[in-house]
């Protein structure tokens, strides 16, 4: 194994626990971002370009006829190919975070529909689906198994926001585990149905998943009821007759207990398990090997890397799949230095032959990293999600440079911000003031100086007020910036009154001026 540091360009504020990668041919494209998408890359699409252990995000383009794909947290991602023999996949996306923290439960297909001078266009759709409709989630895997000639999606696990009937003003946005339901997903027709299996007992995220042809393998994962990291291994097959498919499960020997841990396929029939934590304050520095043969899997300790100081004594950790049987990682940076960088990453290779590239987009595995929100101290961490090559493009000309300057912190123009020194609004006791409200605060744009916005109910505004000023295009200033905007108004342009001019006539021989006024007085006197 060998493993070597991996500097990023200016664009690292766009990186953010739980974005994806995708490999399209050996090019890699990263969604995901921190925050909205801005102008400078309205896709929120990049390609993940990673040359002389130098990392840069450079804008991808979408297909007129796309839908918009938000930037989606700790989704479950997989490729899809129509068949085992067609050479073309798409990526699969379910589910995730949106910047506001909403759960997603859309599917959305992600396929390459031009390739011309390095340049790639994507269209993505979005697709409906009928059926028992899994809800919004993130944390979980879904994969896709090929039978009788044909193919259908496994979704399995995730953690979700508790039912509202039972949320309180303490517990507004908190989780919970997935039912430990099976759902298979028809692509082609859109239907979905779910299976309850007497094996699975207990809701499971950020696990492991293998996919071999008909059989998923699902490997480790965290229970958030229980608080446990079971040494599980589950088998999974499915079997696509004429009629309505069969779903069976065995419970396996041998598995282990890890969470967030991060899969890499190292030949046809092998992979090898680096990461994750087996307890919630201790991470895993054991790395496995697993191997199959005649449909049979065996798990085994293999060596382990030749890690640095600063990743041994990093309390968390981070990092996924890159393809080709290496895996990107990432640690914290030390906060003690007077400058130092938000996080430092390495790739480790795994393998020194390059795996078969059919086998490997042909062989899902589904790696998951836990939610910093949601989890226990040390996976409190950052994690991110990654699964891609580690190299891309020769040429740097053919794709415009990111500019982060244009982006805006998320922390500054989300809705959970703090707008004023008397806001109390927080993202976990929160619960609806408005009628409008559902699942975020209502804000409104103060116009003083370069603008910013404000929680509507910290201004204390009245909901016909809130209404009416949404409606209009009047400027509207906070309470700390009403006075100072009243003060820099400019008076509102009088126009003077207009007076006759003062034309004197004198009257022969007696040197008195008479005025208009009074030589209307004398006629009117003297008519």
């Amino acid at each position: 194994m060998s493993l070597q540091m991996v500097t990023v360009g200016n664009n690292i504020a766009l990186i953010q626990p739980g974005f994806s990668l995708m490999n399209f041919d050996g090019q890699v494209f990263f969604f995901g971002q921190k925050g909205w998408p801005k102008r400078s890359c309205p896709t929120g699409v990049f390609l993940f370009d990673i040359k002389h252990n130098h990392l840069k995000l450079k804008p991808a383009v979408f297909s007129k006829d796309s839908c918009y794909l938000p930037p989606l947290r700790y989704p479950a991602t997989c490729t899809f190919k129509g068949n085992l023999e067609s050479e073309k996949h798409q990526y699969i996306i379910h589910g995730g975070k949106t910047p506001n923290n909403e759960l997603s439960d859309k599917i959305y297909i992600m396929s390459v529909v031009c390739k011309n001078n390095k340049k790639v266009t994507f269209r993505c759709t979005e697709k409906d689906l009928v059926g028992d409709v899994p809800e919004g989630r993130y944390g979980h895997s879904i994969d896709v198994v090929y039978s009788r000639g044909k193919s259908v999606g496994v979704l399995f696990g995730g953690r979700s926001y508790i039912p509202s009937a039972q949320r309180t003003t303490e517990k507004w946005n908190s989780v919970a585990d997935c039912l430990p339901h099976i759902f298979l997903v028809d692509f082609e027709f859109g239907c979905s149905t779910s299976y309850v299996l007497p094996e699975l007992q207990d809701g499971l995220s950020f696990h492991v998943s293998i996919a071999r042809n008909d059989t998923i393998y699902i490997l480790g994962g965290h229970s958030l009821a229980n608080n446990i990291r079971p040494a599980n291994l589950y088998r999974i097959r499915v079997d696509l007759p004429l009629g309505s498919p069969a779903v069976n499960c065995t419970v396996m020997p041998g598995g282990i207990s890890v969470s967030s841990a991060i899969l890499t396929q190292i030949s046809n029939d092998e992979f090898v398990i680096i990461g994750g934590y087996q307890l919630e304050n201790q991470k895993r520095m054991v790395c496995n090997i697993i191997s199959f043969e005649d449909n049979k899997m065996e798990i085994r300790e293999m060596e382990t890397p030749d890690w640095t100081p600063d990743i041994k004594h990093s309390k968390i950790w981070f990092g996924s799949n890159m393809g080709n049987g290496t895996i990107f990682l990432g640690i914290p940076g030390d906060n003690k230095q007077v400058v130092s960088e938000a996080f430092y990453f390495y790739t480790l290779k795994c393998a020194e032959d390059d795996v078969n590239e059919d086998q490997k987009t042909f062989t899902n595995s589904q790696t998951s990293t836990e939610d910093p929100g949601d989890s226990t101290p040390f996976e409190d961490s950052e994690e991110f999600c990654f699964s891609a090559e580690a190299n891309s493009f020769d040429g740097d000309d053919e794709f415009d440079t990111y500019n982060e300057d244009d982006e805006e912190d998320e922390s500054e123009t989300g809705y959970w911000i703090t707008c004023c020194r008397t806001c109390d609004v927080d993202i976990n006791t929160w619960v609806p003031f408005y009628s409008t409200e559902l699942n975020k605060p209502a804000m409104i744009y103060c116009s003083h100086g370069d603008g910013h916005w404000v929680h509507a109910q910290c201004m204390d505004l009245a909901e016909s007020t809130l209404i009416h000023l949404s409606e209009g295009s009047n400027k509207y200033y906070c309470n700390e910036h009403v006075e100072i905007a009243r003060a820099l108004q400019t008076p509102k342009r009088v126009l003077p009154l207009k007076k006759p001019p003062l034309k004197s006539l004198h009257k022969k021989g007696s040197g008195k001026i008479i005025t208009p006024a009074k030589k209307s007085f004398l006629r009117r006197l003297f008519d």
